[in-house]
C-alpha cells in the first residue's frame, strides 16, 4: 500500500517557519495503531489523516504519543492540501471531528478556520505550574489547557519552563500569554505529556485565548503571534460561541509512504520523499 504524504508549514507563508504538520489523505481508515505508528515515525507535533464523507471529510489528529481531539495547525495544513493539491473546487471544507464540525474557508492566500470557542475559567495556580516557571504569573485559568498570564511580552520570550513539572499536569498542556505592543497578544504552548515540549504554533490554543483576550481588551478582532523559535502569526475573531482563526500555509515536501500491514497488525513502513 502506498500513501501520499505532505508536510505543510502552517500559520506562515515562509518555509521553516510556523508549525509543520504531516498530512495523509486516505480513502478509508487505517487501523488506529497503524496511524499512531506513522505519527510516531513522522515525529512532528501532529500527523493528520482524513477520509472523504458525503459532506466533506472526517479528520483525525495524532501526536507522536496519542490521538487528540482537536488540532488547529494540522487542520489548516489539511485544508491547504485539499484546496491546493487535491483539486477541490469549492471554497469551503467541512471536517467532521471529535470536536464537532469544523469549517475551513479559502480567502485568497488565507485559510479561515471556524472552530468552537473554549472559554476558560479562573483557577488557582497548580503547584506544578508554580514550580515550572521562574516568574510569578498574574493570573491562571483553565479550559482544555491551563492559561497562565504574565505581565509583559518579554516575560513570555524569556521563560524557560521546567518540562518535568509540566508533564505532571492533569490537562493537555499549558499556554503562557501576555499583551503585546506589535500584536494584541503573544503566547507560547507546552504539552510535554503528549510528547510536545513546545509547540511552534497552536491553533486550538487560540480557541481558549481569544475569549479571554476579547474580554480583557474589549475587542473581538485580534492579531496574535506565537513566539516560539519558529514563530507564527494568526488573525482571529470571536463570533459568539465560535472563533475564526486565519492563517497561511506553505508546502515543504511531498512524498510516498510504502506501508505493509502485517497479520498481527504491526506495520513495515518506508517513506520516500519527492
Amino acid at each position: 500500500m502506498k500513501l501520499d504524504l505532505y508536510q505543510i508549514d502552517a500559520f506562515t507563508d515562509k518555509l521553516f517557519k510556523g508549525n509543520p504538520a504531516a498530512v495523509i489523505p486516505l480513502e478509508t481508515w487505517l487501523p488506529d495503531n497503524s496511524m499512531q505508528s506513522i505519527a510516531e515515525e513522522n515525529n512532528l507535533s501532529e500527523t493528520t489523516f482524513f477520509v472523504p464523507t458525503n459532506r466533506g471529510f472526517h479528520i483525525r489528529w495524532f501526536t507522536p504519543r496519542t490521538e487528540v481531539n482537536l488540532c488547529g495547525h494540522a487542520t489548516l495544513a489539511a485544508a491547504y492540501v485539499v484546496f491546493n493539491i487535491l483539486g477541490y473546487n469549492k471554497n469551503r471544507i467541512e471536517f467532521e471531528s471529535k470536536s464537532g464540525n469544523l469549517i475551513v474557508l479559502q480567502n485568497g492566500d488565507w485559510l479561515v478556520m471556524d472552530f468552537p470557542a473554549q472559554p476558560a475559567i479562573s483557577c488557582n495556580i497548580p503547584d506544578n505550574i508554580a514550580k515550572a516557571f521562574d516568574k510569578v504569573p498574574i493570573e491562571c485559568l483553565q479550559s482544555e489547557d491551563y492559561i497562565v498570564v504574565f505581565e509583559t511580552e518579554n516575560d513570555i520570550l524569556s521563560i524557560k519552563p521546567d518540562i518535568n513539572y509540566l508533564k505532571k499536569l492533569d490537562l493537555r498542556g499549558v499556554i503562557i500569554t501576555a499583551k503585546s505592543k506589535q500584536y494584541d497578544f503573544v503566547s507560547r504552548f507546552f504539552a510535554p505529556k503528549h510528547g510536545i515540549d513546545e509547540d511552534p504554533v497552536t491553533g486550538s490554543a487560540h480557541t481558549q485565548l481569544i475569549p479571554y483576550w476579547a474580554q480583557k481588551l474589549g475587542k473581538t478582532k485580534m492579531k496574535a503571534k506565537q513566539i516560539s523559535s519558529r514563530g507564527g502569526e494568526l488573525v482571529c475573531e470571536l463570533l459568539s460561541d465560535r472563533v475564526l482563526i486565519s492563517g497561511k500555509a506553505v508546502k515543504f515536501l511531498e512524498g510516498k509512504i510504502e506501508l505493509k500491514i502485517l497479520p498481527d497488525s504491526d506495520i513495515n513502513m518506508n517513506i520516500i520523499e519527492t
